[in-house]
Order: C-alpha cells, then sequence, then structure tokens
C-alpha cells in the first residue's frame, strides 16, 4: 500500500566447519530483490454472488444473502484447504466460507453443558498453539475478520433466525443450525452442496445438554446430547470464517478442479523454498502409485514439517485393514502389529509405498505421544502437554506414527472412504481400546486393540526438504527433494 512500509531482512550463515582461513576476514557480500505487483482481482463478495452458476442460486433473508443450490461454483482455496462460500453478509460484505470436509472431530464439551462458548470445540476451532487450528491458518489478521460474531442462541426451530441472546465473538466458528436451513433453501438437504458423506458439528444447542449436527447422507439435523453414553466420543469439525470485505479474488472459476485463488494466498514458482514454511493441509507428492498423495499436517516439532497420507493406504484398489495390536497393547509398548508394520513393511522400498530418496527425507526419530481421551475429556489430553498437569508427556521415538484424536487433518477427505471401516488414531480411549476416526469423519465407539482397521501413517519431514514444484493444490501438488 501507498502507506505501507515493509522492513526485509537479509540472512547470511556459515557452515558449521567452515575454517578459519575459509570464512575469517573476508567481505560477503548479498542482494535482496523485492518484486512489487499491484493488487488485482474484484472483492470475493462480488465474484461469489455473481457467478454461483447452473446448479447454484442465492437467497436473501435481509441480512444475509446466502449460496444454494447443489452444486454452486463457490470453492475457495484458502490456506492449504478447499473452502465453500455459503453467505455474504449485506452490509459488512464479508463472506462466509466453510470446510468442504471435516479438519477434524472431537468430544463436543463436558457433558454438563451444550454452550458453544467455552466447549471443547471453541478452544479447538481458535488454538493458537503450535498445532492449533488458527494458528496454522496464513496470516489470518489479513484474511480473516478476527472479530466475527458467531450466534450461539438456543433454539428449536431451526428454519426461523434465532435472536441474538448469545453472542460470541472469536475468529473462528461453525455454522449454526439456521444458516444451514438457508443453505440448502428450496432443495432436498440430501442434495445440498454441504452433503458429502461427512457428520459435523453446528454452533446451535438444543436444549442445555444437546445441539444439532448434520448427518453424513440424508443432511437431515438432529439432536446430539452432551450426556450420551460413555461410547458417544465425537463428530467432524468444519471450521468458519469470515473473509475480510477487502480480500479479492485473483484467478480460479469456482468450480471443484478451479476454485478462487486469492490474493495473498496464490503463490508461484515456490522453488527452493523450504517445506517447513508452508501450511497445513497442502499437497505434497510423496509415496508410490496409489498411495502417492501426502498433505502438511503442521510444525509441531521445530523446523521439521509433519506428514499423513491423503487417504488410508490402499494395494490394488483396495484399503488395508491391519490389527492394531494382537496382543492388546498400546502404541507405546507395541513390538508387532501396526507399530512394526509401519515401521518396517512400509519403510521396505520393495513393498513400493516408498522409494530410498523418500525414505531419507524422513526424520528418523521424532517423539510420538500417546495420551488417552475417554468419553466427554478434553482433545488436548492426547497431545504433548498433560493438561492435567502441565507436564510434557514422554514420547515414543520412532519414524512412523499415527495421527492423534483432535490433531489437523485426522478428518475425512474423500466420498471415496466410506464403508463400515475407519483408520487407526494413536489415541488411547483406555487400556484396551485404541479410537478410529470413522466413515462418516466422527470419532464413536472405541475400537479394540485386535480389531481390524484402516491405516493412515503420519511422518516428519526434515528440515532441509525443499519445493522443486507445484503450488501445494489437490490438482498440482508440491514435488520436494533434500536439499543437500
Amino acid at each position: 500500500g501507498s502507506s505501507e512500509t515493509i522492513n526485509y531482512t537479509l540472512r547470511l550463515w556459515l557452515d558449521y566447519d567452515a575454517t578459519n582461513e575459509e570464512a575469517g576476514g573476508k567481505v560477503f557480500k548479498g542482494k535482496l530483490r523485492v518484486e512489487v505487483t499491484m493488487i488485482e482481482g474484484d472483492p470475493v463478495s462480488d465474484v461469489i454472488v455473481d457467478n454461483v452458476g447452473t446448479d447454484g442460486s442465492t437467497y436473501d433473508d435481509g441480512e444475509d444473502t446466502f449460496i444454494t443450490g447443489t452444486d454452486p461454483n463457490n470453492y475457495v482455496w484458502y490456506s492449504g484447504k478447499l473452502w465453500r462460500a455459503v453467505s455474504i453478509n449485506n452490509e459488512a460484505k464479508t463472506t462466509k466460507l466453510i470446510t468442504q470436509w471435516t479438519i477434524s472431530a472431537i468430544p463436543y464439551s463436558a457433558r454438563s453443558s451444550s454452550a458453544f462458548d467455552g466447549s471443547y470445540v471453541e478452544d479447538w476451532l481458535n488454538d493458537e498453539s503450535v498445532d492449533g487450528f488458527l494458528k496454522n491458518l496464513r496470516e489470518p489478521e489479513k484474511f480473516i475478520k478476527m472479530n466475527s460474531e458467531w450466534n450461539a442462541t438456543l433454539t428449536t426451530d431451526v428454519s426461523t433466525k434465532p435472536p441474538k441472546t448469545t453472542i460470541i465473538e472469536n475468529p473462528v466458528g461453525l455454522l449454526s443450525a439456521y444458516e444451514y436451513t438457508m443453505i440448502h433453501n428450496g432443495i432436498a438437504e440430501k442434495d445440498s452442496y454441504l452433503i458429502n458423506g461427512n457428520t459435523w458439528y453446528t454452533i446451535t444447542p438444543s436444549s442445555s445438554s444437546s445441539f444439532y449436527s448434520v448427518q453424513a447422507t440424508s443432511g437431515s439435523t438432529f439432536i446430539s446430547s452432551v450426556s450420551l453414553s460413555t461410547q458417544y466420543m465425537g463428530r467432524g469439525i468444519r471450521p468458519v470464517i469470515n473473509l475480510k470485505p477487502d480480500v479479492k479474488i485473483v484467478s480460479g472459476t469456482g468450480t471443484e478442479s478451479d476454485p478462487y485463488r486469492l490474493s495473498g494466498d496464490n503463490d508461484s514458482d515456490l522453488n527452493g523454498v523450504k517445506l517447513n514454511t508452508r501450511y497445513s493441509g497442502e499437497y505434497i507428492r510423496f509415496g508410490n502409485g496409489e498411495n502417492n498423495l501426502y498433505r502438511i499436517i503442521s510444525h509441531e516439532t521445530e523446523n521439521l514439517t509433519k506428514i499423513t497420507s491423503d487417504e488410508p493406504l490402499k494395494e490394488a484398489g483396495e484399503y488395508i485393514a491391519e490389527v492394531f495390536d494382537s496382543n492388546g497393547y498400546s502404541f507405546i509398548l507395541s513390538s508387532n502389529s501396526l507399530r512394526k508394520y509401519l515401521n518396517n513393511d512400509y519403510l521396505n522400498p520393495s513393498n513400493g509405498f516408498l522409494t530410498s530418496e523418500q525414505i531419507n527425507m524422513i526424520e528418523d526419530n521424532t517423539g510420538w505421544y500417546v495420551g488417552s481421551v475417554s468419553s466427554g475429556e478434553s482433545y488436548k489430553l492426547a497431545k504433548y502437554i498433560d493438561i492435567n498437569n502441565g507436564t510434557t508427556r514422554s514420547p515414543v521415538n520412532l519414524k512412523i506414527g499415527l495421527l492423534r484424536v483432535g490433531e489437523l487433518m485426522s478428518g475425512k477427505f474423500s466420498p471415496e472412504v466410506n464403508g463400515g471401516s475407519g483408520y487407526f488414531t494413536l489415541t488411547n480411549y483406555s487400556s484396551t481400546a485404541i479410537h478410529s476416526v470413522k466413515s462418516d469423519g466422527s470419532i464413536f465407539m472405541p475400537t479394540d486393540y485386535g480389531a481390524q482397521m484402516l491405516i493412515k501413517p503420519a511422518m516428519n519431514l526434515k528440515e532441509n526438504v525443499v519445493i522443486t514444484g507445484g503450488d501445494g493444490t489437490r490438482n498440482n501438488p508440491f514435488t520436494i527433494e533434500v536439499f543437500s
């Protein structure tokens, strides 16, 4: 901007083994080249409403203009994730986005309350720790209305706009049951563009101990209790944000294969850029054959890039099912079954999952934290900090591990992953059961250690892995190599 100032820093460093003769008494020079381009494009709010396409339409309730239809041109790519633009605020011109898929699944809150304020889900959405959702969004202050207001008022009529009795102010929230109803206005719930095989939370309570969720295939809103039996664990989370009115679309047509790209989030020519500077959700070409697509989770370990397979592992077109541990041991104690499979068979180049070069990109021994989350407990019990006493958990050090309950990218990202089997997580439910992410992106009944489930491996790539091509989208994933 004409009134803005940007300070750039150019860093030079010496090899650790450089001798006095090689480096001492020398003059070093460097050049920093800054290319400036005028921001072009049109505001998101204008483009979305004007270009919904033949399978979309709009509905104005006097306050917001909702994008409706079966498959409108409202796909937006931002910060490594595919979103759908669901509404435009008529006065503020902010654009509300919801993720296309569930990003994770956790218990909604403690069993005593259905209030969004103070819930585990509110905390998860606005988590600014190193592996938190908000922390891993790209420059949220630039793109997102950070003081967005979320209507979490209790109602028993999802077709009528609720009063603004309970307003929560946060950068990230959830869709309300009323908003969801307006979005499928005029069409059957199951035909709404928001229905894709995921079951997910809304922000709306139906009583002091229950709230509305959206069913995976029928699209119906149903009432979930926070005081169910201990077999209930949690449904999927589809984060919602409000883009600022000055955010502009610079490319794309709004379709799934060609989503809108935002000014400031449409990088090109990333050749040589370190992978550990990129964003959660971005795609990487990694692995072989039908298992050659991975995604960034976070940078939980300093300078490393944690990744996971886009889908559970396949072999000859079929998902692979393994037993977690036939002896009933947790991942820490296990010496056979899944832990052995991931750190032996999966890492053997002759089995075709990874090449020798790719295996060399993986950090050999990083810590995997095995907590335990029971029904109605916080997702943070699965993390590296024990929230009960504030101490750091003792990790098990391995090359390959699994996703935790509540971790980024532990949702469901493809309509193809269906049927009865979900995939294992790293998180215990009890001394005899482990959590799994089910076929609708939820976590429900804990899985016995001896059961067969699908596998979604996770690993940390080394600091010196750099990008050689691609833009991080599904259609053009990053290609990578080790920089030596």
